[in-house]
């Protein structure tokens, strides 16, 4: 017998090893991080203490923004791991690895091997792929459960599928709404199918069942989001709470925050100068794949039709939106490296392709050269000062990262700059997660602000902390007061309650930002903590303004009691 592994399983498990050193460098290392990640580690861990697993709660208050897949996820890897540090980051990591595994799949079965491999290739090295992969927040898994939709999609549409690859997309799909609502727009890819059907593009046709069959792939979807919504919908009928909740869920949170977003407003090129840095190498090689896109479409392609069309229906979609965000767009970017992969061997063979490597090499190389001198011999007093608010010891890591760019091109030399941008690309990464991150940990995740807190807060006096960040809550040790989750949309009643709260009793303490000192806390004694989450922060004790008390309603306190640990 045959024990030999088969070609497809040898470039998996290079492709998934070599992802697994980059992606997973640092895993354990640091806290949470703002943005975004102290929310959902912080849901996962309270949803294990408190065995509600239903409808997450942030420091006691309803959690209306997003659905609970991720943090399901999250629970599951502390339980599975023993670790919050390495659990919080896992559903990330894994989406990125199934991300690889099905666009080198797709590219393979679509054109050959040799185009699965580069697919993957420059997937793992554009920036925001690695970025978002190693980050605790949910698009990675987003992307994932996208991608596995149109995996599924196209194995139906393009490759002779079976029906079932159609309900697989609508599975996949409803797990990505679990996820972040928006799964389900891995349909879109159904447009540009549609051209190409009623275009008579070769290798489409249309399906006589199809039409049902996808009916069945959208009840799937449907079920799937049903798992979760149905039971709070029911409760919701009885309870008008929940039904206040189920309602900012569905129509404010999904449909409000695109339609007439309250923040993130950002002009229409927005994804445009996105794409140009955050999607570095790829973007940076479209002067060459788009003229080879553009005679592929005239030759009636549809495998490149599918998914550069669906890049750009997704970018649209979102542009259409004021609110817009980096990584709202990022499920888009596997879809670009798979038309990619075919083209690239012999794009790598042209000196232009190459000079484009080795400038953005020499970019960044100059760049940290040029940072580590600046903080240590032009201006060293600022530069001291920047370190230290960072909690970086030494300028060492960008001086290693200058060396590993410039060696690895003198190493590849220009004709393959390409394979010296991978090896710039795989240090840069390996130095940030095994010796830059956990150097800032202490600062970026606020344990060392809340260290502060904690030892300048009177233990026998109750806690308050007015619109408190999540990874505040992530890191305290002690029992606290809060006034609800992200009130902001509010004005200033989140302040007034606070008032009202201090005023109710001698025994109080409160966190207060520094700009909602006034008015309301001008009478009152304020010790300065220090800064935090670009604010400075003050211990407030005694009398508010009776004025701002008054108006404040102490049915919005809430209790919180810290569960688990680092």
């Amino acid at each position: 017998m045959n024990r030999s592994l088969s070609a497809t399983t040898r470039d998996l498990l290079l492709i998934l090893l070599s992802a697994l050193v980059i992606i997973g460098a640092g895993i354990g290392l640091r806290n949470p991080w703002p943005a975004d990640e102290p929310v959902y580690a912080l849901l996962a861990r309270d949803m294990l203490a408190t065995g509600d697993w239903l409808i997450p709660l942030m420091g006691g208050d309803f959690f209306q923004d997003k659905p609970p897949f991720m943090m399901w996820l999250q629970a599951v890897f502390y339980i599975v791991t023993g670790s919050e540090k390495v659990g919080f980051l896992l559903p990330s990591l894994l989406a990125g690895l199934g991300t690889l595994a099905l666009i080198y799949d797709l590219g393979r079965r679509m054109w050959n091997r040799e185009a699965g491999i580069y697919a993957a290739a420059i997937l793992l090295f554009t920036v925001q792929f690695t970025l978002q992969s190693r980050r605790g927040q949910q698009d990675a898994l987003l992307m994932f459960f996208t991608v596995l939709s149109l995996y599924c999609l196209l194995r139906q549409l393009l490759l002779g599928g079976g029906w079932r690859w159609l309900v697989g997309a609508g599975l996949a799909a409803g797990l990505g709404a679990l996820t972040k609502v928006v799964g389900f727009l891995s349909f879109m890819v159904l447009a540009p199918w549609l051209f190409a059907v009623w275009r008579g593009w070769p290798g489409v046709k249309w399906q006589t069942p199809i039409i049902p069959w996808m009916l069945v792939s959208a009840l799937a979807c449907v079920l799937v989001t049903g798992f979760w919504l149905l039971p709070i919908w029911l409760q919701a009928r009885h309870d008008p709470v929940v039904a206040d909740y189920f309602r900012e869920l569905v129509i404010t949170q999904t449909y409000g925050r695109y339609v007439e977003p309250w923040h993130h407003y950002q002009p229409p090129w927005y994804y445009l100068q996105t794409m140009a840095t955050a999607w570095l190498p790829l973007t940076a090689l479209l002067p060459w794949l788009v003229p080879q896109w553009r005679a592929a479409l005239r030759q009636r392609d549809v495998r490149v039709l599918l998914p550069v069309g669906f890049v750009v229906l997704y970018v649209l979609f979102f542009t259409l939106s004021s609110g817009k965000r980096e990584m709202y767009i990022l499920p888009a970017l596997p879809m670009l490296a798979l038309p990619a992969g075919y083209l690239l061997p012999q794009l790598l063979r042209r000196v232009g392709v190459q000079r484009v490597f080795s400038t953005l090499l020499l970019i960044v190389a100059f760049a940290a050269a040029g940072g580590a001198i600046w903080l240590r011999l032009i201006d060293p007093a600022r530069g001291a000062q920047l370190l230290a608010e960072g909690g970086v010891s030494s300028v060492a890591p960008l001086i290693v990262l200058a060396v590993v760019a410039l060696g690895a091109l003198a190493w590849f030399r220009w004709e393959r700059a390409h394979l010296a941008f991978a090896t710039m690309m795989a240090a840069a990464w390996l130095i940030a997660g095994f010796w830059v991150f956990p150097q800032m940990d202490g600062e970026r995740s606020a344990s060392n602000f809340i260290t502060r807190l904690e030892q300048m807060a009177a233990p026998d006096r109750e806690l308050g902390l007015l619109a408190y960040h999540e990874h505040f809550l992530w890191n305290i040790t002690r029992p606290s007061v809060n006034f609800g989750h992200r009130r902001f949309r509010e004005g200033d009643a989140e302040i007034f309650d606070a008032a009202a709260w201090l005023a109710a009793a001698p025994n109080r303490q409160l966190l207060v930002q520094e700009e909602m000192l006034h008015p309301c806390f001008d009478t009152a004694t304020a010790r300065e903590v220090g800064e935090s989450s670009r604010g400075l922060w003050y211990l407030v004790e005694g009398s508010p303004d009776p004025s701002c008390a008054a108006k404040g309603d102490l049915s919005h306190v809430l209790h919180y009691a810290p569960h688990g640990g680092q």
